[in-house]
């Protein structure tokens, strides 16, 4: 991979990163969370919730203290109280994108999503089973200090977390190995084939009712 290929996926993705926290911004104003027609959605955000709370807070908090600081010289002034305001509007919009880009079950299958860009599709005719299985970063290695990333072999299979706090609390898993597209390059992004799939709800039960409802209404030809 070419460094001028890695610096166009970096500024591509940034600048799709940029135009979400504007739509996320918009979509928690007008109270129109990102789900499909006939889906249901499930949020994720409370392990995280505190952690972008304190964020917003200071990056409000840093605003006033760093214009005291530089009030005496006009360009600089106007040059952080852009970047202050920049930085509490990404803040906002990503705390306005864990809220309404949230995980769906809809008729196509679920929809598994994570902050500004993670967007993984489980399409029904995939999927085998999900249950209730809660797994954190360090019961993967203790031996390691290293984290795990998304992607990585656990209990024989070839795993994909989506991890928020750094725990899943469902898993997900597929009829036959199937292909998945992350965010970025590989080795970290791009497409992986993975076996099953881990990722957190604030309501895991509320989920899994709603898959199994999904499923019981399907017709007999097509369920799974």
């Amino acid at each position: 991979m070419s460094r001028w290929a890695k610096v166009g996926d970096l500024a591509g993705r940034a600048l799709r990163m940029e135009l979400r926290i504007y739509e996320s911004l918009w979509r928690a104003v007008a109270r129109r969370p990102r789900i499909a027609e006939g889906a249901v959605g499930f949020r994720y955000h409370r392990p995280v919730f505190t952690v972008l709370i304190i964020f917003m807070v200071l990056s409000a908090i840093e605003i006033p203290i760093i214009d005291a600081i530089v009030h005496r010289w006009p360009p600089v002034r106007i040059g952080f109280l852009i970047l202050g305001i920049w930085g509490l509007t990404w803040m906002i919009g990503l705390f306005c994108a864990y809220l309404t880009r949230p995980h769906t079950v809809g008729p196509e299958g679920l929809r598994i999503r994570e902050g500004l860009e993670l967007d993984i599709p489980v399409a029904w005719e995939e999927f085998a089973s999900i249950r209730i299985d809660r797994l954190a970063e360090e019961s993967i290695d203790p031996t390691s200090t290293d984290k795990p990333g998304r992607v990585f072999a656990y209990e024989g299979e070839r795993t994909c977390a989506v991890w928020v706090g750094g725990e899943t609390n469902l898993a997900v898993a597929f009829e036959h190995p199937v292909a998945i597209r992350l965010p970025g390059l590989a080795p970290k992004g791009g497409v992986h084939e993975v076996d099953r799939l881990r990722f957190w709800a604030d309501e895991p039960e509320a989920l899994l009712a709603a898959v199994r409802d999904r499923l019981a209404d399907r017709s007999p030809s097509d369920s799974v």
